[in-house]
């Protein structure tokens, strides 16, 4: 955080199949050590592999997966008179939305198995349907900040 000025928000470019910038966000986060290209062909077997299950358009199973992933409200630690509180507090969305393509990422990244792309098709088919590792990822995160809510007073 820059003690002068805000932060330009860059804008990320849509990615070349779907043109569309969420698909674009997921494959940088899918990324490692600069592979792209490898990035890209895991995201694009995923989407292939949803389309073949599903037979709808694999884009709107995708936003239908992180719009049930994305949080709502999440905790920071305060730190008040001595003592450290959970406060939950509400986030925004273009957070949110980043917490929701991390969590659905490392939830692919942590299922037993075959190829990437098999384990994130069946990851965003699990978060689209309303159950799977990222979507209690979520839930456990509402669950903290419910039981936390007696110290939303300490939030500023």
């Amino acid at each position: 955080m820059p003690r002068r000025g805000r932060v330009v928000k860059r804008q990320v470019q849509p990615d070349a199949k779907y043109a569309n910038p969420m698909i674009a966000k997921l494959i940088n986060r899918v990324m490692q050590c600069g592979k792209k290209r490898t990035a890209e062909g895991i995201i694009y077997d995923a989407l292939q592999i949803v389309e073949n299950q599903v037979k709808s358009n694999p884009v709107d199973v995708l936003q239908q997966a992180i719009t049930n992933i994305t949080p709502l409200l999440q905790v920071k630690p305060r730190r008040v008179a001595g003592a450290t509180y959970q406060v939950p507090i509400e986030i925004s969305s273009l957070r949110g939305s980043s917490l929701a393509m991390r969590w659905l990422v490392n939830s692919a990244r942590q299922r037993q198995g075959k190829s990437m792309a098999e384990k994130m098709a069946a990851e965003i088919l699990d978060a689209s349907r309303g159950q799977g590792a990222a979507i209690k990822k979520r839930e456990d995160l509402h669950k903290m900040a419910q039981a936390n809510r007696a110290f939303v007073h300490f939030r500023w």
